[in-house]
């Protein structure tokens, strides 16, 4: 009864809803994006180009950026953790999303269990790994009961460093492999099953039809799991900023100290400023490099 009661409403007026419903569809898109992104931006600019101590437009923030030595360490280690991950957990995903696309008994198990992580935050997910990987961790412990080691692997420290770069990739991975994986799951279930029958009757083996068949059709989806997989890397913060510190700074940990530690907010905003621009930067050339085959699927 309720439905119909709205539904009479709506025959009320129909012209007027139907001239200001796509309006009012994309109204509640356009005030999040203006609150959360828009307006946030506007600050950032702002903030990145005021002089700190006069307030008029000035380069100063930037000068100050490039002359600190953790800058130049920031965006290098971001760019090595993109470099690192991005591939590591599109060639997982994919691996397992072909896996589970197999349609075997249990398969309904492995994808709940493959996308657990989805439910957990960066922050739980580092304390998880770094309880893990402590000297007297889970992971040490039965190295040395197991006889793999003598003495407990150290993967914390300025000393370290290495080991912290691993720990951190390893925590990245099995946190975030299940974004890419659904985005390509997806993408496997959209392909019909005709053309691989069709395939199969053609003489195709199973690596013919992954190439030739499977691959092309998910391009778009893999394309989308990239683009969306490397800005939330250059954006990455709980995981490293609890593993390591300042050991290994990258760029939204700088942002993060200079705001909350030095209480600078014209620094700060002038590393989420490069960090808006790089993720901008990306996205564009992911777009511009890849559309081309997105008109060759959808031909």
């Amino acid at each position: 009864m309720k439905i119909k009661h709205y539904f009479f409403i709506f025959n009320l007026f129909p012209r007027k809803i139907s001239s200001y419903t796509p309006y009012l569809l994309v109204a509640p898109a356009l005030i999040y994006l203006f609150t959360f992104i828009g307006y946030p931006l506007v600050q950032a600019i702002v903030l990145a180009f005021q002089d700190p101590s006069t307030g008029s437009l000035s380069l100063t923030n930037f000068e100050t950026l490039f002359k600190d030595a953790y800058f130049w360490d920031a965006l290098k280690y971001t760019f090595i953790l993109a470099l690192i991950i991005i591939p590591l957990q599109t060639l997982l995903a994919l691996s397992v999303a072909l896996f589970l696309n197999m349609k075997f008994k249990g398969a309904n198990v492995v994808l709940y269990t493959f996308t657990i992580p989805l439910t957990i935050s960066d922050v739980a997910a580092a304390l998880i790994w770094y309880n893990m990987l402590t000297t007297s961790g889970f992971l040490n412990r039965l190295l040395l009961n197991l006889g793999v080691i003598k003495e407990p692997v150290y993967f914390f420290g300025y000393v370290y460093r290495h080991m912290e770069l691993l720990a951190i990739v390893v925590t990245e991975i099995w946190r975030a492999t299940a974004i890419v994986f659904v985005i390509i799951f997806a993408g496997l279930q959209l392909i019909g099953r005709d053309y691989l029958e069709a395939a199969e009757v053609c003489g195709a083996s199973v690596l013919q039809r992954l190439r030739y068949i499977v691959l092309p059709l998910i391009k778009p989806s893999i394309q989308a799991a990239l683009i969306i997989r490397t800005l939330f890397a250059l954006q990455v913060y709980a995981v490293v900023w609890i593993l390591a510190g300042r050991d290994i700074p990258i760029l939204a940990g700088e942002a993060y100290y200079w705001m909350s530690e030095l209480y600078n907010p014209h620094i700060a905003a002038t590393y989420s400023l490069l960090i808006a621009f790089f993720s901008i930067l990306i996205g564009w050339f992911y777009i511009k490099l890849l559309k081309p085959k997105y008109e060759e699927v959808l031909r």
